[in-house]
Order: structure tokens, then C-alpha cells, then sequence
């Protein structure tokens, strides 16, 4: 995440430089916002079994729903023709079909909201001269992003339309770990824009490379919660610490070939999110220690404290979701919590990295 090549010290910002900053620093915080409540609508479309409820990718008719009941009975005749209708929901009610389907348009109206709210500020910052030239691909690269997150999406989607009764948790945890890439690239471009006055810490690099690893963990363990929830892998084995009664379960690899269990394997897919969970928060406590013992500004170090508190409040959002036996509510709340640890592994990274230099 190497953006705009110093060629001036910070300290030479022009005062409409800075308010320039300022104004696109506050419009990729709103992106980013719009991003967590993005994540937020699209597992709860993922937990009401919502997905599939609009079987067409239409991404400019698609903003108008059905507006009379002709229109909605052709909605949900096209809907009946899936698996998922004649396997799981035969029988349900238009009524019940609405439901569904609300959730997913609304999760798409936002996905082309965000879209909106990203393409037409840029043209307007680009237009006006008050993106900086080191600055513009970087943001170009961003509305690239977007545009693939949406196509990825729809690759999720038509997975449940033919073979299966639900969307390939593959692709939703790719769909999902898209989304927190988008997420982390925005976030990291913005708070290199805020002004950074601190003193660099002893031993920068070692605390960068224990930095990079931690953000490196938290989206791995981000994408096994995709195939977690892909894979409906929450309603399973719902006690803590064990898990089917033991320590380690068997059952782990009785999928050939064995690579298959670490991705289709329900018992084996949460197992390895819990380990993930444990490994996470080990790497946090060891990052915690190693930033307190070496970096004397207070910027960072209140930073890893919180990332460490944060990560520490995943988990246990993560084991209560589990008891409850993925309760909506309680379900959400760890989704959002994981793009909040996120942020804050970037905003770590961010603080040993300062401010974005001023392009000559």
C-alpha cells in the first residue's frame, strides 16, 4: 500500500493543500462507513437465505423493484425455478418471498449507492484540481475495486441458481474478503491523508513486519468466517471450548482428497476459525508487548492497545454468536466487530507509516 512518492516534506502542505486533504480524508471515511454497513446488510441477506431471491443481474433496471402485483407474481415465478424454491421453500407465500427479497435488493441499492457515492466525488475532487497527482491512481484503482466487488457478487449469486440450494461458500468468502480489501485500501488511503507529527519508534521495521502479520491473520481468519458462514458451519457443535465434546474432534479429515475438509468440511471449517481466533489473539498480545517495550509514542501505543482490546471482543462476540446459535442480532454485531479489528490493524500499520508526503 505504497502511495504518493515524497518529493516534499509534510511540513510544506499549503493551507488549501490541507483543506484539500481534509475534504477527501472525510469523503473516504463516509465510503468506509458505507462499506461496514454494506458488510452488515450482506450477512444478514446471507442469514435470512436472501441471496438467491433475484435470479437476474440487472444493474440498472434492477434499481426499480416490482411495483404491482404482476410484477411481483413475475419476480417470484423466476424465483421458483430454482433449487432452492423447490428444495427448501415449496410452498412459501408471496408474503414470505417479499421478505427475501427485500433484504437483497436493499443489499444491492447499496452496493450501487456506494458506487455513486465513490464515482461522483472523485470526478468532482479530479475536475476542481484538488486530488494530488501521486493520489489519483490510487483512487482510480479504488472505483476498479468496486466495480469487481460487484461482478464477484453476481459470481456468487448464479453459484446457487442451477446445482445448488444455496451460493458456493468459496465465492461468498471471497465476495466477503473482497469487501474488507476494499475496506482496508480506502481506510489506509485516508488516514495517510490525516497530519502525523509522531516520532518514529526503535526497531520500526520489526514492529512493521509484526504489524503486516497481524493484518495479514486478520484476513485470514475474516475469510474462514466466509466459508464459516457459507457453509452454515454456526449452527453446528454450538458449545465452547470444546467442541463435540472434545479438545480436537474427530472427524477433521475423513474427506478425500484431505484438502477438501478445510474447505467443505463443516466440522473441520469451524475448528480451523477457532484456531484461527486463538492465533489471532496470541499474535495480538505478542504485538501489544513488543510495541509497548519499543515505541515511545503515545499515538501508537494507545493503537495496539485498542487493537488488542478489539480483537480480544471479537472473540468473544465469536463465542457467543456460537452459544446462541447464531442469534441475528448478536451474528451482526461480530461481523461488523471484524471489520473494526481490521481498521484498527490498518490504522497500526498507518502510525508507523505517517502521513502521506506532499508531491512536489
Amino acid at each position: 500500500m505504497t502511495l504518493l512518492t515524497a518529493a516534499a516534506p509534510v511540513s510544506a502542505l499549503s493551507p488549501q493543500a490541507a483543506r484539500n486533504r481534509t475534504q477527501i480524508r472525510l469523503w473516504l471515511y463516509g465510503i468506509c462507513l458505507l462499506i461496514l454497513a454494506m458488510v452488515v446488510v450482506g450477512g444478514a441477506t446471507r442469514l435470512t437465505e436472501s441471496g438467491l431471491s433475484i435470479t437476474e443481474w440487472k444493474p440498472i433496471h434492477g434499481t426499480i423493484p416490482p411495483l404491482s402485483v404482476a410484477e411481483w407474481l413475475e419476480e417470484f415465478d423466476k424465483y421458483r425455478q430454482i433449487p432452492q424454491y423447490q428444495l427448501i421453500n415449496k410452498g412459501m407465500s408471496l408474503d414470505e418471498f417479499k421478505f427475501i427479497f427485500w433484504w437483497e435488493w436493499a443489499h444491492r441499492q447499496l452496493g450501487r449507492f456506494i458506487g455513486i457515492a465513490y464515482a461522483l466525488p472523485l470526478v468532482f475532487f479530479w475536475a476542481t484540481g484538488r486530488i494530488e497527482r501521486g493520489l489519483k491512481l490510487p483512487l482510480l484503482f479504488g472505483l476498479f475495486l468496486g466495480g469487481l466487488q460487484g461482478a464477484v457478487g453476481w459470481w456468487m449469486v448464479a453459484s446457487g441458481l442451477v446445482e445448488r440450494t444455496d451460493v458456493s461458500q468459496y465465492r461468498l468468502a471471497t465476495h466477503l474478503t473482497l469487501a474488507c480489501v476494499i475496506f482496508a485500501y480506502v481506510f489506509w488511503i485516508a488516514r495517510r491523508l490525516a497530519p502525523h507529527t509522531e516520532a518514529t519508534p526503535r526497531d520500526a521495521d520489526l514492529l512493521r513486519r509484526a504489524g503486516w502479520l497481524v493484518l495479514g491473520l486478520v484476513f485470514l481468519q475474516i475469510f474462514l468466517g466466509g466459508l464459516v458462514a457459507g457453509l452454515n458451519a454456526g449452527l453446528t457443535f454450538n458449545t465452547w471450548p470444546l467442541m463435540d465434546g472434545q479438545w480436537v474432534p474427530k472427524g477433521l479429515l475423513v474427506m478425500e482428497p484431505a484438502w477438501k475438509n478445510f474447505f467443505e468440511n463443516v466440522m473441520t471449517v469451524q475448528f480451523q476459525h477457532r484456531l484461527g481466533a486463538y492465533v489471532l489473539m496470541i499474535a495480538a498480545v505478542a504485538l501489544l508487548v513488543l510495541t509497548l517495550k519499543r515505541a515511545v509514542h503515545r499515538g501508537l501505543r494507545a493503537t495496539v492497545m485498542l487493537l488488542t482490546a478489539v480483537i480480544f471482543a471479537q472473540a468473544a462476540l465469536g463465542i457467543t454468536t456460537l452459544l446462541l446459535h447464531v442469534q441475528l442480532d448478536v451474528a451482526l454485531a461480530h461481523q461488523a466487530m471484524a471489520v473494526i479489528v481490521l481498521g484498527m490493524a490498518v490504522e497500526y500499520l498507518v502510525r508507523l507509516k505517517g502521513e502521506a508526503p506532499v508531491p512536489a
